[in-house]
C-alpha cells in the first residue's frame, strides 16, 4: 500500500517553514548598531596609565598587575 505524505504531514517548524516566513514581506527587526570598540592596548600603547581629558576634567586609565583596568577622576 502505498501512502502519499501531504505538506501537512511534515513537522511544522522545518527548515522550509522558517525560509518560507522569513521570506515573506513585513517589519523587519531593526539591529542595534555596537558602539566603536577600541582595544585597551591601543590607548594605553605600552604604558600602564593615561589620562583622558573629558568635558573639562581630567581622568585617569590605569592597568593592574591583574590586568584589570580602572578609571578614576
Amino acid at each position: 500500500m502505498n501512502q502519499a505524505i501531504h505538506q501537512t504531514d511534515r513537522p511544522f517548524n522545518s527548515e522550509a517553514d522558517t525560509e518560507q516566513r522569513d521570506a515573506q514581506p513585513g517589519p523587519q527587526p531593526i539591529e542595534a548598531s555596537l558602539p566603536c570598540a577600541i582595544s585597551s592596548e591601543a590607548l594605553l600603547r605600552g604604558q600602564p596609565s593615561i589620562t583622558i581629558a573629558h568635558q573639562g576634567a581630567i581622568y585617569r586609565l590605569q592597568t593592574t598587575r591583574q590586568g584589570k583596568l580602572i578609571l578614576t577622576k
